[in-house]
């Protein structure tokens, strides 16, 4: 069977090939093209590498690219930072344990809670493991059965969310499912992470559309409104970090503006 991650890595090129014109990458346009962007002869002409052998990676065989392939790769896709990253992650020969739902240290329990401010702590499937009651009071995760206390499910599946966010929703929900891309690809086959995209798809169709442009994103800061049934509109600046405990935890404070 295909390694689940390198099927990743060569849907991810060609995703980023098709996304290419010759125009932007100095190359004539030449005679009428059936498929959009780059062929693949072309990429591997920019990255100087055959082939034979780029048809491989794209095609998501058992390969693995030394870090100047992957270097060259990402040069001739004019790939940004952050994508550059997200292809060197999905070269690289990980974990292969099966993903464990993370456990919260007290210490930080506590940290959470003593916050005024929304506050709550993620995983690397972005279950939300542990919250404050200032966020309980905006999000009510506390009334959500375990297996929902997932932002993403929270946001591209539940009615009440989506409302709240009203004509901003698309833009929050769209860059979600960017920046999540980014970590489920080195889960890629894990089976925690396939329930996850398989509750996504049958719940959004948004998420159906989003997922296959295989875009990716780093974490951001930012802002967002919400309209609270009781509170109104709220305005909120967000913020995320990363715990030194464990690098898989990750805390988000809502800061209202």
């Amino acid at each position: 069977m295909a390694d689940p991650r390198r099927v990743e890595f060569g849907d991810f090129l060609r995703s980023r090939r098709e996304k290419l014109s010759p125009k932007a990458v100095g190359l004539p346009a030449g005679q009428r093209r059936r498929t959009a962007g780059l062929r693949r002869e072309e990429v591997a002409q920019l990255a100087g590498i055959g082939v034979d052998w780029y048809i491989r990676l794209e095609q998501g065989r058992t390969v693995s690219p030394s870090v100047t392939t992957v270097d060259a790769l990402a040069r001739a896709l004019r790939l940004s930072k952050t994508e550059h990253s997200h292809l060197k992650a999905l070269a690289r020969d990980g974990d292969r344990r099966p993903f464990t739902r993370e456990v919260v240290p007290p210490a930080i329990l506590r940290l959470v809670e003593s916050l005024p401010h929304p506050a709550y702590i993620t995983g690397q499937r972005w279950d939300v493991l542990a919250w404050n009651q200032a966020a309980e009071e905006i999000f009510a995760f506390g009334r959500l059965p375990e297996e929902d206390r997932n932002t993403l499910l929270l946001v591209l599946t539940n009615k009440k969310t989506r409302k709240s966010y009203g004509a901003g929703w698309a833009d929050v929900a769209k860059r979600m499912v960017a920046m999540f891309r980014a970590t489920h690809d080195v889960w890629a086959g894990d089976p925690a992470f396939a329930e996850l995209v398989t509750r996504l798809r049958a719940g959004s169709p948004e998420f159906v559309k989003w997922w296959g442009a295989h875009e990716v994103h780093g974490t951001l800061s930012g802002r967002k409104t919400m309209t609270h049934p009781s509170k109104g509109v709220l305005h909120f600046e967000h913020a995320s970090f990363q715990a030194n405990d464990d690098p898989a935890l990750k805390l988000v404070i809502y800061t209202p503006v």
